[in-house]
């Protein structure tokens, strides 16, 4: 398939980058029902790893088996499927170049004890991506723990080997830690400043969380109102967030975050679309819903990200 003009403008922005990784960054924008748009919706299934298996499955057991969310983003025609290695590895046989993958490389848990720097493990190598035949790697930092610098040198070597063999990187940029308030986790401030964090450490796509108008940083308070960046709307903050990655030369994404209604959802993908950014990477208010329900949401995203609704 012919990548559109659309995607081949922003394969223009990765200047630096090899064909191998720019191959895998067109063929995740040129697969699915938001083929050759700019735009992405990617199924993220790690929360096992974070929360555990009941409180991420039992609420759909479908989603135990790793074959149900395969099948689920092929059927909802996604861009891709996230997952860490052993799920992957459960289907990729099976699903073998069906859909697009991104092998989540580190994971935390919600047993670690909470005087613990907020961290994760690196679970799964650059070897393992290749060897599944994944389009990318993802990998999340929490900027504001107290472990955050080892995980952005971890990240910055696994992502030149994961490009010098031509797989592109996706990072979670998730404040989160000793520095950051509980409210400051998705204040407008630091999440464009994780923004641009993961676009500095190299990340071909971002993944980010939707932003409250809360400002963490006393010191950026004074700059939004001298300069008066508008954060009212959640679209403005979605555009201050895409301006914050290189200026919207950077792809990126929006968590959808704990279960929601379908209204809240599709409230969010519209202020996505109107703020400029990318699209969605929703997982628990996919995988948690029945599948033909599951499958009744990711259609109406898709059609807000077409502009048909």
């Amino acid at each position: 398939m012919q990548a559109t003009a659309e995607v081949k403008k922003i394969l223009s922005y990765y200047e630096g980058e090899n064909p191998g990784v720019k191959g895998k960054l067109c063929q995740m924008l040129m697969t699915g029902k938001l083929a050759g748009t700019g735009k992405m919706i990617i199924l993220p299934v790690d929360q096992g790893f974070e929360h555990g298996p009941a409180r991420s499955f039992a609420p759909n057991p479908a989603g135990y088996d790793p074959h149900y969310h395969y099948q689920l983003a092929i059927d909802a025609g996604l861009n891709a499927y996230a997952a860490p290695l052993g799920p992957l590895e459960a289907g990729a046989d099976t699903f073998a170049g069906q859909i697009p993958t991104i092998l989540k490389v580190n994971s935390a848990n919600s047993l670690m004890s909470g005087t613990a720097a907020k961290n994760q493990a690196v679970t799964a190598s650059v070897d393992d991506a290749l060897r599944l035949g994944c389009s990318a790697i993802g990998f999340t930092v929490y900027p504001g723990s107290d472990a955050m610098f080892d995980m952005f040198e971890e990240i910055v070597e696994m992502r030149k080997e994961a490009a010098s063999k031509g797989i592109a990187t996706v990072i979670w940029s998730y404040p989160r830690g000793e520095g950051v308030t509980k409210e400051g986790e998705t204040a407008v401030d630091v999440g464009a400043y994780a923004a641009h964090i993961a676009a500095l450490l190299g990340a071909h796509i971002i993944k980010i969380k939707l932003s409250t108008d809360h400002l963490m940083q006393p010191e950026c308070q004074k700059v939004y109102s001298e300069q008066s960046i508008d954060i009212a709307s959640l679209a403005a903050r979605v555009k201050h967030c895409v301006q914050a990655s290189f200026d919207g030369r950077r792809i990126i994404v929006f968590s959808g975050g704990a279960s929601k209604g379908s209204d809240a959802v599709y409230d969010d993908a519209r202020a996505i679309l109107a703020g400029g950014g990318n699209g969605s990477i929703i997982g628990r208010n996919s995988f948690q819903r029945s599948r033909e329900d599951a499958l009744d949401l990711l259609g109406k995203l898709t059609d807000i990200y077409l502009g048909k609704a």
